[in-house]
């Protein structure tokens, strides 16, 4: 424990019972929850995409008063503030896929700060930046407590290998890196000699899907990852999709921690607004609080990322604040806050 937070300090800068059942499509029900302990990590990085401003997002997302929120809903915070990169030149493309390098860097470091935080006792929250830095964090998620299940909220597949993209943009990437069913698919890049699959995909379910490329298409069906794009989220209902989806990621009574992956162009740029990659038709602000209170119902979530809130591609103010206070939102959802309300456990009105 202490070669831990030993290692995550020289990075960083600055029981009950798991159930997964069907009848988690009522959240309402369970009116207390025991305390949580939540690690955040700040990730100030975009090396995976080509527009600048998302490595501002873990303090944007910080100053809607995540950690004030969190502490005021009973979970205890620690906030590792955030991660520090140096400059990687040269960082020349290798074939189609720009900054390896850099990405490669950024994620070993990550995924050895998630690992440390996990095993200092903490839910780990990880605040990007863009999505290619699931890399590091479901990999350090996976080092720390083994097998996962990984739900990927997100207009995009990311399942693009480095020799099926078409932009070469690693944030279209990171879900072929963690596939061991894609292992085969992925050459080994400069930087990343560090990194090996940690997901089957049997135990990976896509919600929210509106924007596949055709190799992306073809390696979702590769690898027969489960899917709900927005027609079938319209189609069934969130509250279904969810049930199946846990239904799915707890078959034969398994319990694997959950690490959420959440990209808010998820959501209908009406909801998110400042983010990089907007996709219309998107997931509604009460579908997309939904996942995140349902999934902490099962009481198996383990890691949560957030990602892609740009602050420079919001037309306005009210732009990046709105699409910051949704990613708070979504994390107070996966930490026990219910629109139905809460209180206290020890909560008891004053005599009269």
């Amino acid at each position: 424990m202490q070669r831990a937070k030993t290692a995550l300090q020289l990075l960083i800068t600055s029981t009950t019972r798991p159930l997964c059942h069907r009848h988690f499509h009522r959240p309402h029900r369970r009116r207390h929850q025991a305390a949580h302990s939540v690690g955040i990590i700040g990730v100030p990085f975009s090396k995976g995409q080509p527009r600048d401003g998302v490595q501002l997002g873990p303090d944007v997302i910080r100053a809607e008063g995540l950690v004030r929120k969190l502490q005021g809903q009973g979970c205890a915070v620690k906030d590792y503030g955030n991660l520090s990169y140096e400059e990687v030149l040269p960082d020349e493309p290798v074939g189609r896929v720009k900054h390896p390098r850099a990405v490669g860097d950024a994620n070993r470091k990550l995924s050895q700060a998630v690992r440390a935080v996990k095993r200092d006792g903490h839910t780990a929250v990880v605040l990007g930046g863009d999505h290619s830095l699931a890399i590091g964090s479901v990999h350090g998620h996976a080092s720390a407590v083994g097998d996962v299940s990984l739900v990927w909220v997100d207009a995009h597949a990311d399942i693009n290998t480095p020799l099926s993209t078409p932009t070469g943009n690693m944030h279209g990437q990171p879900a072929s890196y963690l596939l061991h069913e894609l292992r085969p698919k992925v050459p080994v890049l400069p930087n990343f000699s560090w990194m090996t699959p940690c997901v089957s995909a049997k135990h990976l379910v896509y919600i929210g899907l509106r924007d596949l490329d055709p190799e992306e298409h073809f390696l979702l069906n590769l690898v027969g990852a489960k899917a709900f794009s927005m027609t079938q989220v319209d189609a069934l209902g969130i509250g279904r999709v969810m049930e199946e989806t846990c239904d799915l990621l707890c078959k034969g009574g398994a319990r694997r921690p959950i690490h959420l992956s959440y990209d808010v162009d998820a959501l209908d740029p009406a909801v998110t607004p400042a983010t990089g990659t907007p996709v219309m038709g998107g997931l509604t602000y009460r579908e997309g609080v939904y996942i995140a209170e349902h999934l902490a119902n099962t009481g198996l979530l383990s890691a949560v990322d957030v990602v892609e809130v740009n602050p420079a591609v919001g037309v306005s103010e009210q732009d990046v604040r709105r699409t910051a206070g949704v990613a708070v939102d979504i994390l107070l959802g996966c930490f026990g806050r219910l629109r139905g309300g809460n209180h206290p456990p020890n909560f008891c009105l004053p005599d009269a």
